[in-house]
This record gives C-alpha cells, sequence and structure tokens, in this order.
C-alpha cells in the first residue's frame, strides 16, 4: 500500500514545513505510542536524535505525544543512530525512535524508527501508525500517562558495544587517525572508541552548534578530511554522517575510499577468516568493479533496491550477513541490526591490522568502474519523470552504445524531489558524456 506520512526511511522534510511541524511531531508521538502498547503493560520507548538544533522541539513533541499515550518515554539525547538501534535492544523497549535527518542540512528534519528488535519497522506497523495519524487524538486517562526519563550513561554503553566488536586481544597503537564526526551525533563516541583502542587520533568537524551538522564536512564532504589526513600527515581519514549510520574513508596519500571499496575489503578479510556465511548484498548504485572483484574471490553478490531497509531485507531473506551502499551505509548483521559506521570502520581498520598493509594498498585490489552520479531536481507535482517515453528511448540508446560494457539506472530519491541519473561503464569519457546528455534531457522534461 502507498504510504501517505513514511518516506524510505521515516518522515523526512523541511522544518516547519508538513509534515516536520510540532503539532504533526506531537501526533505522530501518539500514534506511535498507540501502535506499540500492549494490554496489561505500560509501553516503553526510547527516543534520541543528532544534533540539530531543531531536535529539542520535536523531541519534546514526541515526549508529550507518546506520554498521552500512555508510553514511558527514554531519552537518549544526542546518539548516533545504529547506538538508539542497539539500545533499543537492550533495554528491551517496545521501539526506538532517531531525529534525525541522516546527511541532509540542519534545515532539514525528520522522526524514523526501530522495531524492538532494533530493525526497521514492518510494513504493517508503519500502516497502523499512519491510519491512526487519521484518527482523532485521545489522551488516556491520568493515572495512565507515560512518564519520562533520561540515560545519562548511553554514550559509555555504546562505546563499549562497539569495541566489543572487534577481538578482545585489538590494539590500534601506532595508528594514526583522523575523524570528521560532521558536527554530528558522533562527535562524543567515535573519538572515544578508537582512542580506547590505541589509535592516535585527531578530530575535526566536532563542535556541534545546532546549525553546522553536515556544513561542508562529514561523508558528503570528504575535502576537509582529505586535507586533514594530508597535514596531520595521518595513515587515514575516516568520515562519518551526521547520524553515525553511513563512513567514508581517506588513503594516507589523501584520496577517498567509497563504501564500495569498504565493503569489498570486509568482505574479502571475512571470506579468508571464515567468517563470511553466503555472499554480499549491495544495491542498484554499487559499483561494477565490486561486483567483477567478488566474483573473482567467489563470494556471491546480487543487487537489492537502493536503501540500507532493502539490503537488510536481502541479507534476512538470504541468512547472509555482509551488504551495503557505496555511499558507505554499510550493514555487518554479525554485529548488529542496522548500518553502523563505527563498527563498519573498526572492521576496516582490523583487516588493514591482520594484512599489515595500508588502506591505499588495500583498496587496489579493487578496480572501480568510471560512475557519474547526476542529481536533477524537478517540480513536486510534475508528471513521473520516469515515465516519459522521451527518456525511456534515450536510456536504451546509451545503453546501446556502450555495447554491452555499461549501464544506466534512473531512479527518484525516496526523501526528495530529485531524479538520479546514474551511468557506469568503462570509458569515463563516454560515461560522463551519457550522464550529462541524460541529466539535460530530464531536466528539460521535468521544468
Amino acid at each position: 500500500m502507498a504510504r501517505k506520512y513514511f518516506g524510505t526511511d521515516g518522515v523526512r522534510g523541511r522544518v516547519g514545513t508538513f509534515p516536520i511541524t510540532p503539532e504533526f511531531v506531537l501526533r505522530l508521538g501518539w500514534a506511535a505510542g498507540m501502535a506499540f502498547r500492549q494490554e496489561g503493560r505500560r509501553g516503553r520507548i526510547l527516543v534520541g536524535k543528532d544534533t540539530r538544533v531543531s531536535g529539542y522541539m520535536f523531541e519534546s513533541a514526541l515526549e508529550a505525544g507518546l506520554a498521552s499515550a500512555g508510553v514511558d518515554v527514554m531519552l537518549l539525547g544526542p546518539m548516533p543512530t545504529p547506538a538508539i538501534a542497539y539500545l533499543t535492544r537492550t533495554f528491551q523497549a517496545d521501539a526506538g525512535i532517531v531525529i534525525s535527518a541522516s546527511h541532509n542540512p540542519y534545515d532539514d528534519n525528520g522522526i524514523k524508527f526501530f522495531s524492538g528488535q532494533g530493525t526497521k519497522l514492518p510494513d504493517d506497523i508503519e500502516l497502523k501508525i499512519e491510519a491512526l495519524l487519521d484518527q482523532p487524538m485521545q489522551v488516556v486517562e491520568s493515572a495512565q500517562i507515560g512518564k519520562a526519563s533520561r540515560i545519562n550513561d548511553a554514550a559509555g554503553r555504546y562505546i563499549e558495544f562497539c569495541k566489543s566488536s572487534v577481538p578482545t586481544s585489538t590494539s590500534f597503537a601506532g595508528l594514526k587517525l583522523v575523524l570528521d564526526c560532521a558536527h554530528g551525533a558522533t562527535y562524543k563516541v567515535a573519538p572515544s572508541v578508537f582512542r580506547e583502542l590505541g589509535a592516535q587520533v585527531h578530530v575535526i568537524a566536532n563542535q556541534p552548534d545546532g546549525l553546522n551538522i553536515n556544513e561542508n564536512c562529514g561523508s558528503t564532504h570528504m575535502h576537509g578530511l582529505q586535507a586533514a589526513v594530508l597535514e596531520q600527515g595521518a595513515d587515514l581519514g575516516i568520515a562519518f554522517d551526521g547520524d553515525g549510520d553511513r563512513v567514508l574513508m581517506v588513503d594516507h596519500t589523501g584520496a577517498v575510499v567509497d563504501g564500495d571499496e569498504l565493503l569489498y575489503i570486509i568482505a574479502r578479510d571475512m571470506q579468508e577468516r571464515g567468517r563470511l556465511s553466503g555472499g554480499v548484498v549491495g544495491t542498484q548504485m554499487s559499483n561494477l568493479g565490486l561486483e567483477l572483484a567478488l566474483k573473482a574471490l567467489d563470494i556471491p553478490f546480487v543487487r537489492a533496491k537502493v536503501g540500507d531497509r532493502y539490503v537488510m531485507a536481502e541479507l534476512l531473506a538470504r541468512g547472509w550477513q555482509l551488504g551495503g551502499e557505496n555511499s558507505g551505509h554499510l550493514v555487518c548483521c554479525q554485529h548488529t541490526t542496522t548500518g553502523d559506521a563505527v563498527i563498519a570502520a573498526l572492521q576496516v581498520l582490523l583487516a588493514l591490522r591482520r594484512w599489515q598493509v595500508s588502506l591505499a594498498e588495500a583498496r587496489s585490489a579493487l578496480a572501480l568502474c568510471p560512475q557519474v552520479l547526476i542529481n536533477v531536481r524537478f517540480a513536486a507535482g510534475t508528471s513521473d519523470p520516469l515515465q516519459h517515453p522521451q527518456l525511456q528511448q534515450a536510456c536504451v540508446d546509451v545503453e546501446r552504445e556502450m555495447a554491452g560494457e555499461g549501464r544506466v539506472l534512473l531512479r527518484k530519491s525516496g526523501t526528495e524531489p530529485l531524479l538520479r541519473v546514474m551511468v557506469e561503464g568503462r570509458d569515463a569519457l563516454q560515461v560522463r558524456q551519457h550522464a550529462e546528455r541524460l541529466a539535460g534531457l530530464v531536466a528539460q522534461l521535468c521544468t
């Protein structure tokens, strides 16, 4: 069934514009509380957030909505999204709620949910919440109103959990790292994890003021980390996004290492240790080079739709453990139930230590094919650009011109009115020309 409010990852948009308003979030809290309530006992839901200034407002709105439904609220404060998934499980809560717009700028925000098992919500629960949102809001009897408390040791719990994902004998002594925390939710916990494991850590973008999250920093703006790695003479750099579920790296030469390359390093290491159960799940955006490199190692590879929930669904369906996106959203199911940037970074460092190689050397075994991605904004309410016959024919023509040595992928963003035009092939110049040609056609048809 089509969703009225939920996108691919909760509800997201511009702050102050419906549905990202205090009034709607109040009702969303109430609807979620009603959906998760169970007869005969008071419900319990964890609420965490990233560092956006609007998080204060929406945290209060959610708290009021949940309490009005008779649910106790446990407030975590600024914490990475995967930490909220983990803590939801360990506190045996009914659900976890994250106030975040991930890698988007500060004036966006969103509300996303985890089940009591720390996984994305099943479709039936999302539909139940949506149905409740269209009903009158009714407050429970005063004696049943929920209470709120704050978990003061949440950061420490998550830090220990991350450290437990590597053997207890692990030491990164002698390793010099630069961390870019995107002025976001990892700004406290990530440096602690790597320092406590022995690494020498230099941190940038770790002074959140509510307005600077993801601003020219983090995994969507890598230039600051590249410069810092070279300036510090570091072994490598690690970039997180605003809510800590994506990770990219920079090697000692200043070159960016994307999610496909990190996924390959983790998969190869797990296979060598006999820990890789099944194969690897990528997405429609995963580079062709990753598929070919895994094939050379006899590691099965399948593509899911773009979005971590689809990667996770495919992993669960196949009983596999490892998957991810080239954007850096990596899922290591042997350790956690969702994409976790800190844990994924630890697995990469662990592989480098075992192999006694640099990140630059480890990535050299994977030859990525040239890939160009262009985002084209289209006006809300216009006809679906993917249905234009002229655009469909242009895609067929491009793939014919590449003679089986490339591919075209057009897809709409799940959170913004954007059409993502991706072209991939062996010839970089040809790929760029085709992508620009298709993007220009989209702009012409949708403006």
